[in-house]
Parts: C-alpha cells; structure tokens; sequence
C-alpha cells in the first residue's frame, strides 16, 4: 500500500457542508432521509443514524462532502476484486461515518470515530487519479467507512473519473435505497458488496440493517457492473454450512460467474469475544461454496 498526499488535514467537523440529495421536508422542520433504507426522520441540529447527514435549520446537509480521511494506492485485490482488472492498482479513498452498526467493524475508527480529514473537490480528486496512471493507476475506490453515505461527492467524482477515462469502484454494504442506487450505477464500473450473513437476525442483532435490502442491491448491480461480495465469516454467527450453502444457492441464481470471497474474522472493535475464524472452517466453506459457484476465494488467510 503506497501512502498518496491529498493535502493538510486537521480534526474534527470542517466547516464547508453540502446541501443533501434524497430527502423530503416534513413537519416542524424535519426531514425523513431515503438516501438508505432507515429512512430517518431527523430533528433540527440532529445527526442521521449515519453520522454523516444533518438537518440544519429544517435542510439536510451531507457533513463529508470532500472530506478524505484515508487515501492510498492499493492493489486492486485488496478492495477484494480478484477478477476485475487483475494485477493492476487503484486510488482507494474513504470519509467519516456508516451506516450499519456492526460490533465487529474492521474500519471503526473512520466508520464509528471523528478521525482527521483532508478536503478536495471531486474534479482535483479525478485530477489527481489521472496523474497516477503512469504508476498504474486505473481509477479510484470508495472505500474504508461506507461510500453510499458519502453520496454526493461520491457522484460528481464519478461523473468527472469517468470524463478522463478512468474507472469507478464502490466497496459498500449494500445498504442504499433502491433510487440513489439506480442513479449512480451508470457510473460505477465494479463493486464489492459484503453480504455479511444470510439471516435476517443477524443482520437485526449484529448490523441493525435488514438482509433483503443488500440482496435487492446485489441483484440490481449485477445487471449493471462488474459484482464481486465478501462474507466476513464469524465463528458461531455465521459459519454453518448449510447458511454458506443456501447463500451461495441465491448467488448462483444470479449468476454463477459472481465471484464470492470468505474472509477470515479476527477480534475487533465490539467483538472481542470469539476467537478468528479456524482455517479449515474457510477450507469446507469454500468446498460448500465452490458446487454453486464457479470462483470463490479466501481472504486473511494465508
């Protein structure tokens, strides 16, 4: 991973804030936000559930338009995408805030916390991708905290990656209403979505989201762009068989071309209490995956 200087950072909130896509105006002076399925409801000079959303004087403002708080060039594997451009690096790219509450967030200190942020414009951040292409750049990810929250800036950058020939990749959770999904698409070339289980509780208990709005998202972008999902497989949560399994069975009803990587969990964030994932339970997950699906790989493994 190659460290890429955006410019000056400092702490906390930055003063600029961007006025909101997906939002209506109730009554007074709140606003229900669908940018993602919570639908919140947001009282004057409260935050959304995703901490990157305010409702200032009746109006709802994005707080992370152009702000980084996290930048470097990766591999394209990392985000994992394995079968998108191979071999090639990425401009990789994330802000503050989340929208799910997972207790085992690998990301929590940028998802969860107030971390340090550099501000750009989407058209100096394309620029800036632009120039790395001599080092192999291909064009820029979205990723480390949630991207859909970041929505705007993650749009108009797009529109200007796209207008210098460069590529677009979201590294999300999946958890976007249905409209702002549709808009962006046109302009994403590939995504990694996690499906983190295959149980509405766990996606209730561990993530407060709901299952059946990420797999709608799945099913959606497959049609559009370049899927590739990641399951973080969690000892006693979500590593039964017959779960990977069933899953699998949805992916392939898709399209058995869609890769699927399994990820070894380790201790983290809220979740300090079970143990990392043992490998031979990624081993017989894998071969429980591999009869639906035509490519499936392990992450923190070897």
């Amino acid at each position: 991973m190659d460290e890429v200087s955006l410019g000056d950072k400092r702490k906390g909130w930055v003063d600029h804030i961007q006025l909101a896509d997906y939002f209506d105006k109730i009554e007074e002076s709140k606003v229900h936000c669908y940018l993602c399925p919570h639908n919140c409801v947001i009282k004057p000079d409260q935050l959304g559930a995703c901490r990157a959303r305010k409702n200032v004087n009746g109006e709802l403002y994005s707080l992370n338009y152009g702000k980084v708080t996290s930048v470097s060039m990766d591999p394209i594997e990392k985000k994992p995408l394995y079968n998108f451009y191979p071999g090639s690096n990425i401009l990789s790219v994330g802000t503050f805030g989340c929208n799910l509450k997972c207790s085992f967030c690998q990301n929590w200190e940028i998802a969860h916390d107030t971390p340090e942020s550099a501000e750009i414009t989407p058209l100096n951040l394309a620029n800036k991708a632009a120039e790395l292409v001599p080092q192999g750049n291909i064009g820029i990810a979205y990723t480390y905290n949630e991207p859909s929250i970041w929505f705007e800036f993650v749009y108009d950058t797009c529109k200007a990656a796209k207008e210098k020939g460069l590529v677009n990749v979201l590294v999300t959770n999946g958890f976007i209403s249905q409209e702002p999904l549709e808009d962006l698409l046109p302009f994403v070339d590939a995504m990694n979505i996690d499906v983190k289980a295959y149980t509405a509780s766990f996606y209730q208990d561990i993530c407060k989201a709901t299952l059946d709005d990420v797999k709608r998202t799945v099913e959606i972008a497959a049609k559009e762009c370049h899927v590739e999902l990641t399951t973080l497989v969690i000892p006693e949560l979500n590593d039964a068989i017959e779960e990977i399994t069933e899953m699998t069975q949805w992916i392939a009803s898709i399209s058995k071309d869609i890769p699927l990587h399994l990820s070894r969990f380790f201790p983290n964030y809220k979740m300090q209490d079970r143990p990392p994932t043992p490998k031979e339970t990624l081993v017989k997950a894998r071969e429980a995956a591999l009869k639906h699906l035509n490519y499936v790989y392990l992450g923190n493994v070897w």
